[in-house]
């Protein structure tokens, strides 16, 4: 069984690797339920209990799926979910974090996910039209009535941190976070400053750094990594390539894998470090929990620590454009 890690000062305590559901259902090829939910399965029996998931991941069908298969055994994990996206439909069309917004996705991810309440609700983007006040304050008042248990950030820079955190504390930040996407980096003292936790999402730089990453001309059309990841795109891949080399040359002398490697060296930055590897297969997800057990040498971390900057921007500009400075 996995051991478990704090996140936050609230109480909060997940498994040392989470499960990242969204590929189940959305964005990385076509669905796999049978799979996904085996997947599922072998995560719980592993200890690999921190589930993430949102609305926008289908949009709802995530959700969904994580209810439906988890019926009777929502006690045995930890779920974490979001809001912040205006939907036209099943459209993406901006971010939307009114009180009475977030009040009306809390209400319809419970009854999707079949539970009583969410063990951590972040907010997935920030949203320049709410104060970030308003938004604290809409969590708090859903914390203090049993819906939620405790409050997340996404993508959020040290200012609205700052001031989310002075009106409900937060117990965790997810942000894009690997050997090749370091912007995290500028937050992690403010972070530890207030004691809140760090869940590194797409920690495997969506797959390149496996080894088995392709040019994004070769990925199918829906495949988010076909048209939004310009690090994959032309030049960039060719560059970035120095990159998997280097943590495959680790793996090798660890005879373990570039996935492990990847996932160690954030395990090993932190103890309120909680990566979030995403997949919808069981061989993967036993691959990535072997992290744990590996351990590397300070001239590996030296090694990946001197990566330096990727070639590229980690998203296509309209992305981009929904990040907090």
């Amino acid at each position: 069984m996995l051991a478990k890690r704090k996140l936050g000062r609230q109480g909060l305590e997940v498994s040392a690797l989470g499960l990242g559901c969204m590929g189940m259902s959305f964005a990385y090829g076509a669905p796999d339920e049978a799979e996904s939910t085996a997947t599922l399965d072998r995560a719980i029996e592993l200890g690999c209990t921190f589930l993430d998931t949102a609305e926008i991941y289908g949009p709802f069908d995530n959700e969904e799926l994580i209810g439906r298969h988890l019926a009777g055994r929502r006690d045995r994990v930890t779920i974490a979910t979001k809001f912040g996206f205006k939907l036209d439909g099943t459209r993406r069309i901006g971010v939307d974090s009114r009180p009475a917004h977030i009040r009306d996705v809390v209400e319809a991810s419970l009854k999707r996910l079949r539970t009583d309440r969410i063990d951590l609700l972040y907010q997935h983007r920030v949203d320049p039209a709410v104060p970030i006040e308003d938004v604290a304050g809409t969590v708090r008042d859903l914390i203090q009535a049993g819906k939620v248990l405790h409050f997340g950030l996404s993508e959020a820079g040290e200012a609205t941190i700052r001031r989310a955190h002075a009106v409900q504390p937060v117990s965790a930040l997810q942000s894009e976070y690997s050997v090749w996407e370091r912007a995290p980096d500028r937050v992690l003292p403010v972070l530890r400053e207030l004691g809140i936790g760090f869940v590194p999402y797409s920690p495997l730089g969506r797959g390149f750094l496996t080894g088995t990453a392709k040019r994004a001309e070769e990925y199918p059309p829906d495949d988010f990594r076909a048209q939004r990841d310009p690090r994959l795109q032309g030049a960039n891949f060719d560059t970035n390539m120095r990159i998997a080399d280097l943590v495959r040359d680790i793996a090798r002398q660890h005879g373990a894998t570039p996935a492990q490697v990847a996932l160690a060296w954030l395990l090993q930055r932190g103890d309120d470090i909680v990566p979030i590897p995403g997949t919808k297969r069981r061989r993967y997800l036993e691959e990535n929990l072997g992290a744990t057990a590996l351990r590397l040498t300070a001239d590996n971390v030296a090694a990946l620590d001197a990566v330096g900057t990727t070639a590229g921007p980690r998203y296509a500009e309209s992305d981009l454009a929904l990040m907090d400075a």
